[in-house]
């Protein structure tokens, strides 16, 4: 298993995380994003940087992930492609997407796409909370463990 990054929107707070995760259980993580961004040194941690535009860094990682990869991702429509493709996708406040969840999260995310087009003021996220950080890395490490035990999750 490999864990994917979508970068450029992750906080810095989860990415600290993912560093830790990434050397202590010697698992490859790869950071995906359009801009430039630091990392400690690892031979576990990689940054790929592509070229600006619309969903460049999401294709890249649907394109590169293989089944049962991990991919940390705010970005519905980038969760749907990954657990359509046979990976795991958890969002950085902790919620894992799954084939149960995705459909559902998809259609409340295109609601608020239409409402925005249409003049309606949907607001953005909240700030994400330590409740949410602790869920995260406890989901994380679950993930994980379960990879080194050879189980899937889906």
């Amino acid at each position: 298993m490999r864990i994917w990054v979508d970068a450029d929107a992750c906080p810095k707070v989860i990415k600290e995380i993912l560093f830790r995760a990434a050397i202590r259980t010697s698992t490859a993580l790869i950071l995906v994003s359009n801009h430039a961004l630091a990392a400690p040194f690892s031979p576990f941690i990689t940054k790929m940087q592509v070229i600006g535009g619309f969903d460049v860094a999401d294709d890249k990682i649907v394109q590169c992930l293989e089944a049962n990869d991990l991919v940390i991702t705010a970005d519905i429509p980038l969760a749907a492609a990954v657990v359509e493709k046979g990976g795991v996708a958890l969002n950085p406040r902790g919620e894992l997407y799954s084939e149960k969840n995705i459909k559902e999260r998809l259609a409340i995310r295109n609601f608020s796409t239409d409402l925005r087009s249409s003049g309606i003021r949907t607001g953005g996220p909240a700030t994400i909370s330590k409740k949410e950080i602790q869920f995260f890395a406890n989901e994380l490490d679950n993930i994980l463990i379960n990879s080194k035990k050879g189980k899937t999750r889906n």
